[in-house]
């Protein structure tokens, strides 16, 4: 391994783990998403906790933090496995970022991010699954969940590479773990739908 994609990979790193959404919701509403709601630095709780324009800048920062490391990769024209190891540290950063002493977000995002680039199709479908997910249940969390879980058995169906499905499978993992209070919750029946006036905990 060269110094010069340790460098990448630390950079990729260390991309991935700013914490967009208590950036942004502290620059714009003054407030910080720790303190409200679930607690949470992604984008439904930045939007809960600052407003609309605060999680929708929070998404779109956090699904770029995630494509840009991987699509610069691509057109380094580095190996596969190689592009693999990019997205797996940067959606790794998300989960575990150093600078919130390792404590992230679900990286429901971020996953998109590191997909879009490299998986088109299987990024898209995960889309799609997520929208009729939550037109069907009304469930951020559960939209969430399925996405993920989705997401190896994707890579699969269209023919990607084993590092794929390696991080396929990783992420997949890590979003459902991170989600594992709202499984509770929707198992229990107190888990909150959208629109239901409840505080969510996605």
């Amino acid at each position: 391994m060269s110094l010069e994609f340790i460098c990448a990979l630390c950079a990729a790193y260390l991309l991935g783990a700013v914490p967009f959404g208590l950036v942004l919701t502290k620059a714009l509403a003054k407030r910080d998403p720790r303190e409200h709601g679930s607690g949470n630095i992604g984008a439904t709780n930045a939007m809960r906790t600052g407003g609309k324009l605060v999680g929708a800048l929070t998404l779109l920062a956090d699904i770029l933090k995630g494509s840009i490391p991987v699509l610069l990769a691509i057109y380094a024209g580095l190996t596969e496995s190689a592009i693999a190891a990019i997205a797996a540290v940067t959606f790794l950063g998300h989960i575990f970022p150093v600078y919130l002493r390792f404590r992230g977000g679900k990286g429901v995002a971020t996953m998109l991010g590191v997909m879009l680039p490299w998986q088109p199709l299987v990024a898209g479908i995960g889309v799609v699954i997520w929208l009729l997910a939550l037109k069907v249940s009304r469930y951020v969390s559960l939209s969430s969940i399925l996405a993920a879980v989705s997401l190896p058995l994707l890579i699969v169906w269209s023919g990607g590479s084993m590092p794929a499905l390696e991080v396929g499978i990783l992420i997949a993992s890590l979003v459902t773990l991170k989600h594992a209070s709202n499984i509770k919750r929707l198992l229990n029946g107190t888990e909150p739908a959208t629109g239901s006036g409840r505080q969510a905990k996605q």
